[in-house]
């Protein structure tokens, strides 16, 4: 696993994500969370009162601004680029999720927990906005969408991370040290948290679900990583990222041209500590 960066100098800024909805400064050991939404906000810190799971210790929040202190260990991986995380820290974020996933629920819907008929609707429109503007050619755009219509069907309700991007997981060797960014948090589809975790990273599911320790239908996954890149690509584009970088959400939609076979996933015991 790649070491921890060194602190940032106190007299020093650094912009760790910025894009026209929000953003993140760090100075020294201290994460600034700028967002003029008070509800993702007041989310985020419901979320991680609530969370059974380690999160970021929060320093203060005085909207638009929410200060977090730094969590230990380095991230499980980045979006495009392979995973160097040993899979007992796969294993280990998998049964943290698993708690998570379990626990009493929230009050609330959050990212993973949008309406049926909602999702389908901005599916549908983003599908056509996608050919429409030529950002993707349109049998890429049909398979996928083909693909993503397992995941629209009525799911159990869980306690959902809501945007658990693979960056947002930190661990120190086999233990979880942290798990950031609640703001989409809520109530949702748990199977939703782990296609988004293993979005890019696909060889790396089965130490996550040996530590989750609970079957789950792989159609449903493969469904969630379409149904997430299909929505993110026109986003990422006008938010100044790029989707078609190797490993990303349009290598992802690549990949589901060639279907496999949905089944499921019998994990083994899991035999790591959280």
């Amino acid at each position: 696993m790649a070491p921890t960066p060194p602190p940032a100098p106190a007299d020093e800024v650094q912009v760790v994500v910025a894009h026209s909805e929000r953003a993140t400064l760090r100075v020294g050991d201290v994460f600034l969370k700028v967002d003029p939404d008070r509800a993702r906000i007041d989310t985020e810190v419901a979320a991680m009162a609530l969370a059974p799971v380690p999160t970021a210790r929060i320093l203060w929040s005085k909207p638009p601004v929410l200060a977090l202190a730094r969590v230990p260990g380095a991230p499980l991986g980045r979006l495009g680029t392979p995973s160097t995380a040993p899979p007992e820290a796969w294993a280990a974020a998998g049964a943290a999720l698993r708690e998570l996933h379990t626990a009493p629920l929230p009050p609330h819907p959050g990212g993973a927990g949008r309406s049926l008929a909602a999702l389908r609707a901005e599916l549908d429109t983003e599908c056509a906005r996608l050919v429409a503007d030529a950002v993707l050619p349109a049998d890429l755009v049909a398979r996928n969408r083909r693909v993503a219509d397992a995941a629209l069907r009525p799911w159990p309700e869980a306690f959902t991370h809501g945007d658990l991007q693979i960056a947002h997981v930190f661990t120190d060797g086999a233990r979880i040290t942290g798990i950031l960014d609640w703001s989409e948090a809520g109530r949702g589809d748990a199977l939703h948290d782990l296609a988004t975790l293993t979005l890019g990273q696909e060889e790396r599911l089965p130490d996550l679900l040996s530590g989750y320790g609970t079957p789950v239908d792989l159609t449903v996954i493969r469904a969630w990583w379409s149904l997430r890149s299909l929505l993110a690509v026109r986003w990422l584009l006008a938010h100044g990222f790029d989707p078609a970088a190797p490993g990303c959400e349009i290598d992802v939609l690549r990949t589901q041209m060639q279907p496999g076979t949905g089944r499921q996933i019998q994990p083994p015991q899991p035999n790591v500590a959280t």
